[in-house]
Order: C-alpha cells, then sequence, then structure tokens
C-alpha cells in the first residue's frame, strides 16, 4: 500500500528528518512527502491561518486516499494498533494512506471533515520535526 504524509510547517523537512524517514519507505512501499509552507503572514488571525493551511492541504489530497489526520485529541494509539489501523485501511478498499501533520493550531473544518480516523502520536504536544520522526519510526516497525 502507498503511503504518503503531510507536514504543515514553517519549512520543508530538515535532513535528519529525512534521514529518519527514509527507513520507513523500506517496509512500507511507496511513500511520498507533501509540505505545506504554514503562512506567517497570518499569524495573528488563528482562524485565517488554520483556513489558509487547511485548502493547501485539502488541495494536495486525492480523491482514493484514506486519510489518517494526526491530532492532540485524536485516539491514542499504540505500534499493534497503528499496524491494525494499516490493515484495516487497506480492507477497506484504499489503495494509499495520508497521515496528515496539522499547523501550531491544529486542522482545519475541511481536512476533520474529510479524514477518515483520527489519532494521536502521544500525549505531549509535539513540534512538527519531531511527529514526523515519530510516525516514519512507527511506519517502520
Amino acid at each position: 500500500m502507498a503511503i504518503s504524509l503531510i507536514a504543515t510547517c514553517k519549512t520543508h523537512y530538515s535532513n535528519s528528518t529525512g534521514e529518519g524517514c527514509k527507513y520507513a519507505g523500506h517496509s512500507v512501499g511507496r511513500r511520498d512527502h507533501r509540505g505545506v509552507k504554514s503562512n506567517p503572514k497570518n499569524a495573528r488571525d488563528v482562524i485565517a491561518q488554520i483556513e489558509h493551511e487547511d485548502m493547501a492541504v485539502m488541495d494536495l489530497i486525492r480523491s482514493n486516499e484514506w486519510i489518517v489526520m494526526l491530532d492532540e485529541h485524536g485516539l491514542d494509539v499504540g505500534s499493534e494498533q497503528m499496524a491494525s489501523l494499516i490493515g484495516d485501511a487497506g480492507n477497506k478498499g484504499a489503495s494509499s494512506l495520508l497521515f496528515c501533520i496539522g499547523g501550531p493550531y491544529g486542522h482545519g473544518r475541511q481536512l476533520r471533515e474529510r479524514a477518515n480516523v483520527s489519532i494521536k502520536l502521544s500525549s505531549l504536544v509535539l513540534n512538527h520535526e519531531i511527529a514526523l520522526v515519530v510516525l516514519c519510526e512507527q511506519l517502520y516497525r
């Protein structure tokens, strides 16, 4: 199954993030990273920033993708449940799985409605690069 990642962040993934995620590609089949640049011009208007990022993420989502939204209020899953989640997506006919890491203020309404499931990686709030490395490590398992 093809697995893709979208992260909303200020810059492109750093070398350490890219190195950490290289290993996941060997175990999960084709994967790609799609970045959405956070809009610092809207930093004072949180609603506008969330809406801007939401529209940018929605533009990158393909119609056949099964969406896993990473959110601090999502389901608390362990490694075994993450593996089951990926298997369940395949059993439900998904040919592609997309993990979405939100911006500093979270996800917008459109993505929340489109997501098939919402999970959290930790009870801690993680910055985007750390969340991406943790996610890639779990996909590698």
